[in-house]
């Protein structure tokens, strides 16, 4: 292909383009040389047309260097008071598999999206109150996981379009209390697939329609956008800006 051809002075046009063209250039050349890089899938093995989907780290930091809203930041690194609870690490989810190894320890969100979390975070420890994390950034291959085992778009994201965790912009959260730890009551449990988790259902508790409330608006306050069927889901507009990525968690810096 014509990214890998020899120029005149005998270097690929890759190499042209990260030796002289992208220091030099700005964002959007940077996403040109991260497509060049990327690998090739056969869309007929997959049964979807994969998208661009950005697998490696130098392609990754590419885009940092061009952009550093692009980095993944991990969340106690700028609120110590957030709890982890990464079910995809576990069985204790919808799947009953552990999807993620299950040493991971570590939350990531794009920049904007882990210091608008941390503003929330920062908000309702005002309250004594705190965030919980069940998952943030998601490699792509594990959505690719998720619809090899359910391929309903209702319950999880076609890898043809990725998700908002995939992009590193979309959070699945809950407020507990900041000295039991204890969750406030939501009325479902994370990964609950009934009308009960819509944010328009309110044949529930007083109480549990306020702590819903609560979580819903300071998560707008600060930019962030709800699932209508997920009161626990929350993600940044604009996802366009953010290239689908499939970077390992141990991989991330």
């Amino acid at each position: 292909m014509p990214g890998f051809c020899k120029t005149g002075e005998g270097l690929t046009f890759r190499d042209m383009f990260l030796q002289r063209i992208l220091p030099t250039r700005p964002f959007t050349l940077a996403l040109i040389g991260v497509f060049l890089m990327l690998p090739l899938t056969p869309q007929a093995q997959l049964g979807y047309e994969r998208p661009v989907v950005i697998e490696r780290m130098q392609a990754y930091k590419q885009l940092i260097g061009a952009d550093p809203d692009q980095k993944l930041v991990e969340l106690q690194t700028l609120n110590k008071e957030l709890v982890y609870d990464i079910r995809y690490a576990t069985s204790n989810n919808f799947t009953g598999q552990a999807l993620y190894p299950r040493t991971t320890a570590l939350c990531f969100l794009r920049r904007p999206a882990a210091e608008a979390l941390s503003r929330v975070a920062h908000s309702l420890q005002k309250k004594g109150l705190g965030l919980k994390i069940f998952d943030a950034y998601r490699p792509y291959a594990v959505t690719e996981k998720f619809w090899r085992l359910i391929a309903d778009e209702r319950y999880v994201a076609n890898p043809a379009k990725g998700s908002g965790h995939n992009r590193g912009i979309a959070v699945d959260l809950t407020i507990v209390d900041l000295q039991t730890k204890k969750e406030l009551d939501m009325g479902t449990g994370f990964d609950n697939f009934s009308d009960t988790a819509h944010h328009s259902f309110t044949d529930l508790p007083v109480q549990v329609l306020q702590n819903r409330k609560l979580l819903r608006d300071e998560m707008i306050a600060q930019g962030f956008v709800p699932l209508d069927t997920e009161w626990w889901h929350y993600a940044l507009p604009n996802a366009g800006r953010y290239p689908l990525l499939n970077i390992p968690f141990k991989k991330i810096e």
